[in-house]
């Protein structure tokens, strides 16, 4: 196995460049097949605030097509926002509980990839979080798409809601590995956003689970990709932000490379 030369790496981010759908797909599913070949994955969350930058739609499917992710999970998403997968899970339309504040395109969690889907969890909140298993190259892999605080974390709701998420990643962690992807409404490397008593307890879980987040360590980063330890053990981790200026959204995308040979 070998990692991606600069050639290839041009391949990839310039994928985009097709005219036409049908063949973006084409294009975009043989370079997905490329990346496996050549031994690691990509996982990317970016959350893009209910699209209300929607002027600039096309830029927000670029940076996703660009990200070339193997697993992307959108946050505070709408389907108006579709990039090129073989397969998309999302939760319901957020209308269906808040029908004055959402609009009808709106949802909170999308996952997006070209692997195969073995099966759907239940969570314990369905409108919150989705939770797919899939087959990859590495085995099989439990991801749970999730926003930790839908109006953030300083509202009555979310130290409740975040016990049960922790519940679900406590139940769906016995079952094998799993990637818990998404908006965590909370940094761990800075004081930027959080609540000490919020990030301990994802950190206390993590711990007893066998979790690592991969992301801790970034600057001003709410949005987390963590992984079983033992999913990722040994693999050289990579990460890359995008939308450093907040332009498109206001967080930043963030994708982490594992490279195992």
């Amino acid at each position: 196995m070998r990692l991606l030369t600069s050639a290839d790496k041009r391949y990839v981010n310039n994928s985009e460049e097709c005219g036409q759908y049908s063949k973006f797909i084409s294009k975009y599913l043989t370079v997905t097949k490329i990346q496996r070949e050549i031994g690691y994955m990509r996982i990317a969350t970016w959350n893009v605030e209910r699209l209300k930058h929607k002027s600039e739609l096309s830029g927000i499917l670029d940076r996703c097509k660009e990200a070339s992710a193997d697993i992307l999970v959108l946050t505070e998403t709408d389907t108006q926002i579709h990039p090129a997968y073989k397969h998309c899970y999302q939760t319901p339309p957020a209308k269906e509980v808040h029908p004055v504040l959402y609009k009808g395109t709106e949802n909170r969690v999308a996952i997006y990839t070209d692997y195969e889907i073995v099966k759907q969890h239940e969570t314990y909140d369905k409108y919150t979080a989705i939770c797919v298993e899939m087959e990859t190259e590495k085995g099989r892999l439990i991801v749970y798409g999730t926003i930790m605080g839908v109006f953030g974390n300083r509202e009555k709701s979310y130290l409740p809601d975040l016990d049960k998420q922790m519940e679900d990643i406590k139940h769906l962690s016995a079952l094998g590995n799993i990637c818990v992807i998404g908006d965590y409404n909370s940094s761990f490397s800075d004081n930027y956003y959080y609540t000490k008593v919020g990030r301990d307890k994802v950190i206390k879980v993590f711990h007893e689970t066998g979790i690592k987040i991969l992301t801790e360590k970034q600057l001003e980063c709410i949005d987390h990709i963590a992984i079983s330890e033992q999913f990722c053990d040994g693999a050289n981790i990579t990460l890359r932000e995008w939308n450093m200026d907040k332009s498109l959204s206001d967080h930043k995308g963030i994708v982490v490379e594992i490279d195992k040979e």
